[in-house]
């Protein structure tokens, strides 16, 4: 989770306003690992491949952050920290990592966009938070496949 800026706050209110709703509730994420991860993951967004994302399910729950959920809406930010989208949550299925599907892999819009590399890239990406965080990654791990639409600023048809 990121924190919620000024930057943050203003995209969120102007979306709020322009949406018409009477909330708050919003989560703030960098995607990624890192500022280039970051920066490469929300343009992918921006500029509309990518429509899905994939967390290890370990990191909700219990004095984490709750899972994700249908009607969740999240700002993203780049590798600065600066607000670029929000998006909305439309499905969230908790399943093994191997049970990614070519459907997943191809929304995820990442690559070539195939499932081979998308358990190639999250192999890689979950390894490094498994090594950071002290557990053993394997393939039956659980991973939160979440899929989502750009609401702002430019919403999907």
């Amino acid at each position: 989770m990121a924190d919620r800026t000024p930057a943050v706050e203003a995209l969120w209110a102007a979306y709020r306003a322009a949406a018409g709703l009477d909330h708050d509730r919003y989560d703030v994420v960098a995607m990624g690992d890192g500022p280039e991860l970051a920066d490469e993951l929300v343009a992918l967004i921006a500029s509309g491949p990518k429509r899905a994302t994939a967390s290890l399910d370990r990191d909700y729950g219990a004095g984490r952050a709750p899972r994700p959920a249908p009607g969740d809406h999240v700002v993203v930010v780049d590798g600065a920290g600066r607000p670029r989208c929000i998006w909305r949550t439309t499905e969230v299925q908790v399943k093994p990592l191997i049970a990614v599907d070519d459907a997943f892999a191809w929304d995820e819009g990442e690559g070539d966009r195939s499932r081979a590399f998308w358990l190639a890239a999250h192999r890689g990406y979950f390894a490094r938070q498994a090594a950071r965080e002290g557990f053993v990654m394997t393939d039956d791990e659980p991973v939160v496949f979440e899929r989502f639409r750009l609401v702002w600023p430019t919403p999907d048809p």
